[in-house]
């Protein structure tokens, strides 16, 4: 593993639980498009990579596909285990997932190669586990970022909180443009053929307590910033949260977030 991987399991590690009760209801907005674009249906062997709590793969077994799930993330196994009995779920690292060439009719990554320090082998290893002629699908948040994560960067700055410095990159012989053409790009150099990609936008609804709760139990970039400021100074961010949030807030109380996905796919030769 490169130290980007390394520290993506310690950002994750236990975090299953929280992840459930903040951001797993963003990321799932686009697992029904994923699965459509991985022409998965019933009867389909599919591979979800990076399952989380299940999500997608909740949505495939509706469909009546005979689903594999795994994530490398031991929290998240057990809670995908318990909302979906009828996968098979299983801890399982990229780039080294533990099944045979052409194992699967389609394979789907939600939200996962944001998240490895190799994009083009994780993407290799995709292709790898599909048959000749099924389909590889994955969605990953675009930069420039949609205004739902741009509002963490607002925060930050008008709270004074300088950037971390320290923090794991993908190396840049490894890295690819978050943009439709850099995916689409990413997924030819992994040997995937005609490749597509379109953005999918919606506006997530959510309560501004579980907003704010996601980057206070650690999670993402804005919860590994957060994690590293006195309480003095997370205070002042919260009161910068709630002011350039109220912007957002619908009648209801809840907050109405513009944002965006790429969403990528692309046939096994």
């Amino acid at each position: 593993m490169t130290a980007f991987d390394e520290y993506e399991r310690e950002q994750w590690a236990g975090r299953a639980a929280a992840y459930q009760g903040s951001f797993a209801s963003l990321c799932a907005h686009p697992a029904g498009a994923l699965l459509d674009a991985a022409r998965a249906g019933t009867g389909d062997r599919l591979l979800d990579v990076g399952t989380g709590i299940g999500t997608v793969a909740a949505l495939a077994c509706a469909r009546g596909a005979r689903v594999t799930a795994v994530d490398a993330e031991p929290s998240m196994v057990q809670a995908a285990r318990h909302r979906v009995p009828a996968a098979e779920v299983h801890e399982a690292i990229l780039p080294g997932l533990p099944f045979a060439d052409g194992a699967f009719d389609a394979v789907v990554a939600n939200f996962v190669i944001n998240h490895v320090g190799d994009p083009v082998a994780a993407v290799r290893e995709l292709r790898r586990v599909t048959r000749p002629g099924g389909r590889v699908a994955i969605t990953i948040w675009p930069y420039p970022q949609p205004p739902a994560q741009q509002l963490w960067t607002t925060i930050f700055d008008a709270a004074g909180v300088q950037r971390l410095t320290d923090l794991p990159r993908v190396a840049p012989d490894k890295d690819f443009p978050r943009t439709a053409d850099g995916l689409t790009g990413l997924l030819h150099r992994a040997g995937l053929l005609d490749a597509v990609c379109e953005t999918v936008t919606w506006t997530h609804r959510v309560d501004p307590e579980t907003w704010w709760s996601g980057p206070a139990a650690g999670i993402g970039s804005a919860g590994a910033l957060l994690r590293r400021q006195a309480p003095a100074t997370v205070d002042r961010i919260r009161t910068e949260y709630d002011r350039h949030t109220a912007a957002f807030r619908d009648a209801d109380g809840l907050l109405a977030l513009p944002t965006a996905a790429l969403l990528a796919a692309a046939t096994v030769g």
